[in-house]
């Protein structure tokens, strides 16, 4: 065994059986998430059952909430071996995945998760998204697709646009530059402060998606939702650590790649008929009044923020080496593909 192979058996707590007089080896991979189980992390879960069912239980992914590593700091731990896989969102820390950012940027025209998985999948193929996250020794595995963002706060409700000036708000990547422009004041935080934030007063409002909104409680408290804001939503790769992928039996590495698929498969049924049935009876439930705004207002929104964050977003990452304009024009390209 090489010296490189000895390492990555140890990072991937490889323990050896015997079995009939031959060798066997038996795959355990850690698995970084955090918060609890909820319909964003049901990829990584069905991926794990999969992967276990294929392999007889010869490769298990332990899946750990929280014990490994705190979610901003997930791909440094992939990164250095800590663990073999993990779970991010891009907006956490853009400077070091400035290439999936490009699917952060507000009012792209998104319209389902469906589309959101084709769309991430082509993008982390791309050649100049593999050599950013090679930086990290990071392997882009599957997203984590979810649907537009809305804003669910305490306190008097903004009934226009013009009222959210001044208000705080927990609003992370391209989303946080759309609440800017029209004055409120976006605050970037993980997803498990926000609750705490909200309920101290340090916050007025949180960007989410409804089951991060559910599974955060930021419901118990809030008084008013919007239901039409749409301003964008965030990419949460599943990424794995490059060597042990590298290093995996072939029957193991089999395994795992033909199962993404139907993790995503899963991931989307479940979120799409069970996750967002329950989010209208919750907020009935709760008393959250629903905010809705004009297409006139939101028309002037998206033509306010949508095209200067791109610019931004283009001029920014360009100065970093980055060919931007070629990913931008590669988002756009694929979400006009995969328009449904």
């Amino acid at each position: 065994m090489t010296v490189r192979s000895w390492k990555t058996a140890v990072l991937a707590g490889i323990a050896f059986t015997f079995i009939g007089g031959e060798v066997a080896s038996a795959t355990e991979w850690n698995v970084s998430l955090w918060g609890k189980r909820r319909a964003f992390t049901e990829n990584t879960e069905k991926l794990a059952e999969l992967v276990k069912e294929k392999t007889n239980g010869e490769f298990t992914l332990n899946i750990s909430y929280g014990g490994l590593s705190k979610n901003r700091e997930n791909l440094d731990g992939i990164s250095i071996g800590a663990f073999e896989m993990a779970q991010f969102c891009a907006g956490y820390h853009e400077d070091k995945n400035p290439s999936i950012t490009v699917l952060e940027l507000p009012f792209l025209g998104v319209t389902s998760l469906e589309q959101e998985r084709k769309i991430s999948m082509a993008l982390y193929d791309h050649p100049a998204v593999k050599e950013d996250l090679a930086r990290w020794n990071a392997t882009l595995l599957m997203p984590s697709p979810m649907p537009q963002y809305n804003i669910i706060g305490m306190g008097e409700a903004p009934r226009s646009l013009p009222e959210f000036e001044g208000l705080t708000v927990r609003a992370t990547g391209g989303i946080g530059k759309a609440m800017e422009a029209i004055g409120a004041v976006p605050t970037s935080m993980s997803a498990t402060e926000v609750r705490q934030a909200l309920d101290s007063g340090v916050i007025k409002a949180a960007s989410f998606a409804p089951h991060a909104h559910m599974s955060f409680g930021t419901t118990e408290n809030a008084d008013w939702w919007t239901t039409n804001l749409n301003p964008g939503t965030v990419n949460c790769p599943v990424v794995v650590n490059t060597d042990a992928l590298n290093d995996l039996p072939e029957a193991h590495r089999e395994a795992l790649m033909s199962s993404v698929g139907e993790a995503l498969d899963y991931y989307v049924d479940n979120y799409e008929n069970k996750t967002m049935k329950r989010w209208g009876p919750l907020l009935d439930e709760k008393g959250i009044e629903r905010i809705t705004y004009s297409e006139e207002a939101l028309n002037a929104f998206r033509e306010k923020v949508a095209g200067p964050a791109a610019q931004d977003w283009i001029e920014k990452n360009k100065a970093k080496g980055l060919p931007a304009q070629e990913l931008y024009d590669f988002a756009r390209e694929k979400i006009e593909e995969y328009a449904e």
